[in-house]
């Protein structure tokens, strides 16, 4: 396989992997979630290294399942490794889409080091914790001062 065949079909895993959400979000893609640490092609075998958002992730064997499916049906491929990455996720992973369908649609605001994390439903930066123990390990309630919402917060 020549080295341009190859990129061609790095750029269709990636392309791939786009279109597997994470099963927390639907609409918002592992490639959004900053969860794709590398990717690979090499003699039809496609190896994807994800980094899941804690080490304990439930979700860690449904995503892994999914990009294999979406990965191992693409032409050329012949075989699909998932590799757990030692690499640690943090919220600045996200893309902004990512973030905002967060907030939209889920009424869930994200955390960012050094930035005041801003209430999903008014914009304010009144959000204030009432529980570190949220639906997930990676999230945790609050409540905003300026609305009076209760919201998540996802946090790394």
């Amino acid at each position: 396989m020549t080295g341009e065949a190859r990129t061609a079909l790095v750029i269709d895993v990636i392309d791939a992997l786009q279109g597997v959400d994470d099963p927390e979000y639907p609409g918002v893609s592992v490639v959004d979630m900053g969860m794709i640490a590398s990717t690979e092609v090499a003699d039809g075998q496609a190896t994807v290294e994800l980094i899941t958002t804690f080490s304990g992730c439930p979700a860690h064997d449904v995503i892994t399942a999914d990009i294999a499916t979406a990965v191992g049906a693409l032409d050329g491929i012949t075989g699909v490794e998932v590799r757990r990455s030692t690499e640690h996720w943090d919220t600045s992973r996200l893309s902004d889409h990512a973030r905002a369908v967060m907030a939209q649609d889920f009424t869930v605001s994200v955390a960012l080091p050094g930035k005041p994390t801003e209430c999903p439903r008014c914009g304010a930066a009144a959000l204030v914790e009432q529980s570190p123990f949220g639906p997930a390990r990676c999230r945790a309630v609050h409540r905003c001062r300026a609305c009076g919402e209760v919201v998540e917060v996802l946090r790394a």
